[in-house]
Formats: structure tokens, C-alpha cells, sequence
């Protein structure tokens, strides 16, 4: 089995190094880690749907790299600040993901970063 990373170096808030590739793909399989709605190293201001669009485009960007598309992600994880942006999350969210819908975790939790929402996923690609 072969093992690729994707985003081994990059950093954070405040221009710290993290500690996890952005994603990992392994015999067809790619797993995306937690994506929050960062841009050159720092959370975009914004409410729910702003940071909603980035998020979602901070994960399709990772699957464009690795050649995966929407269509392949077969799980995704949830994370919301508020429960009260559920609807608006979710409206987005179908936006994306209506025509090839995967499976679905969402729950409510703190943030570790200053961030409304974190979204990680899981593909799947039959590789030739």
C-alpha cells in the first residue's frame, strides 16, 4: 500500500507550523483533515456563510489537488460554533453537495480556533 500527503508544510494562525498534512491518500482513499475557513494563515472574518463558502472551497481545493472530486467524497464531518446556523449551513452546504450526496456527521461543538464552522471529509477513487 502507498501512502501520499498532501500539505505537509504549511502553517496556521500567526504563521506557526502545523502538525498534520491537509490530507493523506492511501489505496484510494482520501482523508481530508478538518478545514476552517482560512486564508494565508488566518480566519476570514464573516459570518456563517462566508465562512461556510471558504470552508467548503478550502475542501474542494484539497480534492482537486489529489484528483478527486464532490462526487467522490463519500463521508463528511461537521463542526458549528452555533447551533443556530444550522439551517443557514445547511442551505450552503446542499449548494455543494446536493447533487451527490454523502454520508453526514454535524454536531455542535467549541472551536479550537476563532472560527464559525470545520468541515473535514473522506473519498474514495478507484485508482487504475
Amino acid at each position: 500500500m502507498s501512502i501520499k500527503r498532501y500539505g505537509t508544510v504549511q502553517t496556521g494562525a500567526g504563521g506557526k507550523p502545523l502538525p498534520f498534512a491537509r490530507a493523506v491518500e492511501a489505496d484510494g482513499w482520501l482523508y481530508v483533515s478538518g478545514q476552517v475557513a482560512m486564508e494565508n494563515g488566518e480566519i476570514i472574518d464573516g459570518n456563517i456563510v462566508a465562512q461556510t463558502h471558504k470552508t467548503i472551497a478550502n475542501v474542494l481545493a484539497i480534492l482537486d489537488e489529489a484528483g478527486y472530486g464532490v462526487e467522490d467524497v463519500v463521508r463528511v464531518g461537521v463542526w458549528l460554533d452555533d447551533p443556530r446556523d444550522f439551517w443557514s449551513f445547511n442551505k450552503i452546504y446542499q449548494d455543494y453537495f446536493g447533487a451527490h450526496p454523502p454520508a453526514r456527521a454535524c454536531v455542535q461543538s467549541s472551536m479550537m480556533v476563532d472560527c464559525k464552522v470545520e468541515i473535514d471529509c473522506v473519498a474514495y477513487k478507484k485508482k487504475s
